[in-house]
């Protein structure tokens, strides 16, 4: 039986832009006038569906009344959500992509650290490097503390020794990729948006990264923790969960067999 919440209708849209958003009422505003920018003069039709997961502040509300006179801006609000917070970012882009309408899909945060003024660009790399994806890879840029460092180097230790990812900088939620790996992805599982470049490319596709900015949070608070177990643990054990998910992941493509068929 077909996904009730996947939108069916045949992609007329050159681009969707997902963004989760839980508890950003001070960065919204921001977030849509910069998609805005970035979007209009691209010449890329497009939509934003903006993901209210759990929000407790006046984000939807906010959102409702920026849609005024955009008909390109959508909201989904996550529903059994636990009482004060969000499902998470897997959950939300689960939800966020299923009811994305373009043939594209771009993905950012709602906190601003990610600029949106970079699709565009992205999009022409992924064109003209014949890809299906394109990761944003912010390492370059970033000015974290000691703790942040070490815990990226051990990181991505842990990623290429136990599934041979060789992606920089696979916590960039900054991406544009094409729908199929999009619907593709099992989001459903907690933490998994933390694996989508590594598994898209062991879905078959091409993924190539790309340099952009690291813009420091304005306003809002930050959902993550700051120490050494309670990022590395989790991590860890998301890691182990994928590594077997995709031990025991097997091909699903088929073909209908007709008499007219031939062997």
């Amino acid at each position: 039986m077909p996904d009730p919440s996947v939108s069916m209708a045949t992609p007329a849209i050159d681009i969707s832009v997902v963004a989760p958003a839980h508890n950003e009422q001070d960065n919204v505003e921001a977030l849509v006038r910069e998609i805005e920018a970035a979007m209009t003069p691209s010449g890329l039709s497009f939509e934003a569906v903006i993901v209210d997961d759990g929000s407790t502040d006046a984000t939807r509300g906010r959102l409702v009344a920026l849609m005024q006179g955009r008909p390109w801006l959508r909201c989904v609000a996550m529903t059994a959500t636990p009482p004060g917070k969000g499902n998470g970012q897997s959950a939300a882009f689960h939800a966020g992509f299923r009811a994305a309408r373009g043939r594209l899909i771009a993905v950012l945060d709602a906190d601003l650290q990610n600029d949106p003024a970079e699709i565009p660009a992205m999009v022409r790399l992924m064109r003209e490097r014949h890809a299906d994806m394109v990761q944003g890879d912010r390492s370059h840029a970033r000015k974290d503390n000691f703790v942040r460092r070490v815990g990226s180097v051990v990181g991505r230790t842990f990623r290429r020794w136990l599934l041979g990812d060789t992606i920089r900088d696979t916590g960039c939620s900054l991406r544009v990729m094409k729908r199929e790996i999009a619907l593709a992805l099992p989001l459903e599982f907690r933490g998994i948006h933390r694996f989508i470049p590594v598994t898209a490319r062991h879905l078959g596709f091409i993924v190539v990264e790309m340099p952009v900015k690291h813009r420091p949070r304005v306003a809002g608070e930050t959902k993550y923790g700051f120490g050494i177990v309670q990022r590395a643990l989790p991590g860890l054990l998301d890691l182990l969960a994928v590594r077997w998910m995709r031990s025991r992941r097997r091909p699903v493509s088929s073909v209908e067999v007709s008499p007219e068929t031939r062997a």
